[in-house]
């Protein structure tokens, strides 16, 4: 029986930083307890948006303990554990279990790309150290290497692993993986100008960036969709693209980083090889926040 972590969206959360580069978790809190209040359905801590892969493990797991114990229950919490050493995601994985995360996000392994294959024996040894959800990550342009669909839908019908977050971007992969799938299985949109798109294949919801800034506007969407108010779920999505492209404008986190210290949660503070964004770019995310009324 597979089990759907949650319907809606989810916020990729980032790390608060201070200008020393290290996690402002006073800031972490206040983000933790504003996105919860705004209504958002579930967060995803330490992903990509978070800038796990700069955390060192001590960090990795110190991040994950607050934020368990600030959310306090109130959303279903989702750790991000994936890394290209297997043996270390399932450690990592093991250990976001225990402290009360609901599920984790496992990345496709970056750098020591891997066949087929190899990816389905990954995922099923990060199952089997796994006692919650497993949802797979597939973003190509940061990996190097995709999800096939026929690769997908074997490990859809293995023990934990219940739901794929798709950051591809190829509406026709997503498509035969809809159709090839375990019953039960649940995708997830990992593209915030494809929400509409992927849940009109019968997606469930969104790990999203956009819903850092706009975390009861990103879940209204996704809601309207789910119940049927179809043209309203259209509309969000269109009125948002001008936002979403500034937020993917260069490499995120880059600015969405920008995005929210402007807002007050941080300093626009990234740790290397990520640099702060150029100043033109800068104006144009400023001109967009505008536009929706977050400035």
């Amino acid at each position: 029986m597979k089990e759907t972590v949650f319907r809606g969206a989810a916020t990729a959360m980032i790390t608060p930083m201070r200008e020393d580069g290290s996690v402002d978790y006073e800031a972490m809190g206040r983000l933790i307890d504003w996105q919860i209040e705004q209504g958002i359905d579930a967060l995803l801590i330490a992903g990509t948006s978070g800038e796990g892969s700069t955390l060192s493990d001590e960090e990795h797991r110190e991040v994950l303990q607050f934020a368990v114990n600030q959310a306090r229950g109130r959303v279903p919490m989702i750790a991000g554990t994936g890394s290209n050493d297997t043996a270390y995601a399932c450690d990592l994985t093991k250990y976001a279990c225990q402290i009360g995360y609901d599920a984790c996000l496992v990345v496709t392994p970056y750098y020591n790309k891997t066949t087929q294959r190899g990816l389905i024996r990954m995922y099923k040894t990060i199952a089997d150290a796994s006692t919650k959800p497993l949802i797979l990550y597939n973003v190509p342009s940061r990996t190097g290497i995709s999800l096939a669909p026929a690769t997908v839908a074997e490990l859809s019908s293995y023990p934990h692993i219940d739901a794929i977050k798709e950051a591809s971007g190829n509406i026709s992969a997503i498509a035969d993986i809809a159709a090839s799938v375990t019953e039960g299985f649940t995708i997830y949109s990992g593209n915030d100008d494809q929400i509409i798109p992927i849940l009109s294949l019968g997606g469930q919801g969104v790990i999203s960036v956009l819903s850092n800034l706009l975390p009861k506007e990103t879940s209204a969407m996704v809601h309207a969709y789910l119940e049927g108010n179809i043209e309203q779920a259209r509309k969000m999505q269109l009125q948002y693209l001008p936002l979403i492209h500034a937020l993917f404008c260069e490499t995120n986190p880059i600015p969405v980083k920008a995005a929210m210290a402007l807002m007050g949660y941080g300093t626009n503070t990234l740790r290397l090889p990520l640099v702060t964004m150029e100043t033109e770019h800068e104006a144009q995310l400023r001109a967009r926040m505008q536009e929706v009324g977050l400035l």
